[in-house]
């Protein structure tokens, strides 16, 4: 009851100096203001007001939102220690970025490790990309072969 007082109080003061307002020639912020004054009656006629004062005053409501505050803490709680035993940023990309099955392209090299012919012959020089070019197809090879192809 006092809320719908309140609110009805609230309406007509705003309506007082929206009609001010227009007084003034100030027609476009009086619109504004009677649109906003208009509001708290328009909850009063819902029920929206009188819903929210039993709420408000309800130690049952209360209580709920200090289950929900609770359970908010345990959800903050454990995903901070998840965060601490998951260990830095960087560890949790690398981790990440590992292989599922590191060795499941093993067959596909076919056991055999190219030759080096000399300090010459290291990767990616022009001596060794060059040397054998029936060696760069083996790789290509096993895999179709694995593949029944």
């Amino acid at each position: 009851m006092i809320a719908e007082t309140v609110c009805s109080a609230v309406s007509a003061a705003g309506l007082g100096i929206a009609v001010v307002t227009a007084y003034r020639r100030r027609f476009l912020a009086a619109a504004r203001l009677a649109a906003y004054s208009l509001v708290p009656v328009g909850l009063v006629m819902t029920g929206v007001v009188g819903w929210l004062a039993d709420t408000a005053l309800s130690p049952v409501a209360w209580a709920g939102f200090g289950v929900l505050a609770a359970a908010w803490l345990l959800f903050a709680g454990t995903r901070a220690v998840e965060r601490r035993r998951a260990g830095t940023g960087a560890e949790r990309k690398a981790a990440g970025r590992d292989a599922v099955a590191p060795a499941a392209s093993a067959p596909s090299l076919g056991g055999k490790a190219r030759p080096a012919t000399g300090p010459a012959a290291a990767p990616g020089t022009a001596s060794s990309r060059g040397a054998e070019p029936s060696e760069d197809f083996s790789d290509i090879e096993a895999i179709l072969k694995k593949h029944g192809i």
